[in-house]
Order: structure tokens, then C-alpha cells, then sequence
């Protein structure tokens, strides 16, 4: 998978943009275990991505859900055995 920033939002902590190989939107957040940092992709609507200006109040409430993991039915990539805490 190869995942395109189109948008980065630096004081809120996340990104937002299209994974390259299918095509599908995605928000992503900065994520840390004992190990590494890396980043959750949680799937979202196109929509979203195309007008990110006109929609950043939705984009906070989907990233405040991913953090809480309650978003979790959205991830591009299952989580792992050591699934790292939001940052």
C-alpha cells in the first residue's frame, strides 16, 4: 500500500489524502508503541478529502474518535499485537 498526503493538519495532529493502490481516502494519525511511531489509516469518505477545508470540524471528530479507538472499524490495516497509543 502506498499512502498520498493531500492535506496535512500539523497543530491537530493529523493527515488526510488517497492510498495510491485502491484509491480510498483515508485519515491518518501519529501512533506510538515501546518499539516505534508510525501511523493508523483509517478509512473515510472521498468527499471529505476533496472539500477538507469546507469539512475540518467533521475531520477533528474523526480523528478525536480514532484516537479514542472508536473508529476502529474504519482501519485500512488490522491492528497489531503491540498497537501503539495516539500521540
Amino acid at each position: 500500500m502506498k499512502f498520498a498526503d493531500q492535506c496535512i493538519f500539523k497543530e491537530e495532529r493529523f493527515s488526510i489524502g488517497i492510498e495510491v493502490t485502491t484509491g480510498r481516502s483515508y485519515l491518518a494519525i501519529p501512533v506510538a508503541n515501546s518499539l516505534v511511531e508510525y501511523e493508523e489509516y483509517y478509512e473515510i469518505d472521498q468527499a471529505l478529502v476533496e472539500d477538507c477545508a469546507n469539512n475540518l470540524e467533521a475531520l477533528l471528530e474523526i480523528a478525536r474518535l480514532c484516537r479514542a479507538r472508536q473508529f476502529d472499524h474504519h482501519l485500512i490495516m488490522p491492528a497489531g499485537r503491540l498497537r501503539g497509543t495516539a500521540l
